[in-house]
């Protein structure tokens, strides 16, 4: 079943956030000597977000409780390899011309009501300030049922630019919700995948007390930038990397140079 625009005023007040686990896929291939390295690498690609939300907006931006959270000390020769791993992560990407690997969405502001976003997204170094709409998703709903965390969760699926899209959301907190620019549903998306988890999004925690003293409010840091004069720059930065390091080919060898 196709699903078309949900009104917001045919949804429930209900305020809260959720917490999510967000892991992006490599683009690349990690040689086998280089298995020691491939679990710390791909930490490098982890990350704790959470989302606010009310009836009327949500915001999605990094846990401030992650730093809060990580260990600290630790045993000095897992330190050397941890700065081992997140140099070399930095310079395979620096040398990748994926997008994935290149771009990194911080925040996410969404209007459920006019259907505005702004984003703050990092892109090869540079943090750009985006305003626009949010995508409309063509979403179908699926009739599998699954509990996740305590919550009975539906299935719905997208096809969106080219990426397939599926996402797990919930009638039992109905807001039109998700994480980052996904959304648009008569639920929160606890669970969202992109074309079969290069991007994954999972929720670990959900609490209905509010946001909390944190505004659900557009972010502000950025250059400002329309969404065309974004994807016009993005296209051609990756073009860029294209020809002068041939990385065209989709999840390429790299072999490290590991000493």
């Amino acid at each position: 079943m196709a699903v078309a625009g949900f009104a917001p005023a045919a949804l429930g007040a209900q305020a809260g956030d959720v917490h999510y686990v967000r892991s992006v896929q490599f683009d690349f291939e990690v040689p086998e000597r280089m298995a020691a390295f491939r679990d710390r690498l791909a930490a490098q690609n982890t990350a704790s977000m959470v989302l606010r939300f009310d009836g009327a907006r949500s915001i999605m931006m990094p846990d401030p409780d992650e730093e809060a959270a990580a260990p600290r000390g630790g045993a000095r020769d897992s330190d050397r390899m941890d700065r081992r791993a997140l140099g070399m992560a930095l310079r395979l990407r620096m040398g990748s011309a994926s997008r994935s690997d290149q771009e990194d969405v911080v925040q996410a502001y969404v209007d459920f009501g006019s259907g505005a976003m702004t984003e703050t997204r990092e892109f090869m170094g540079r943090t750009f300030l985006i305003a626009g709409d949010r995508p409309a998703y063509a979403w179908k709903l699926g009739t599998e049922q699954r509990e996740f965390l305590g919550y009975m969760v539906q299935q719905a699926t997208a096809v969106h630019d080219g990426s397939e899209i599926e996402a797990w959301f919930t009638l039992q907190i109905p807001v039109q919700a998700g994480p980052g620019q996904y959304g648009g549903l008569p639920g929160l998306v606890l669970v969202l995948s992109v074309d079969g988890g290069d991007l994954l999004y999972s929720a670990t925690e959900v609490n209905l007390d509010g946001p909390g003293d944190v505004a659900i409010a557009p972010p502000t840091d950025g250059e400002m930038v329309t969404r065309e004069e974004y994807e016009a720059l993005v296209a051609e930065k990756l073009e860029e990397i294209r020809a002068t390091r041939g990385a065209g080919n989709r999840r390429r060898p790299f072999d490290g140079g590991l000493r």
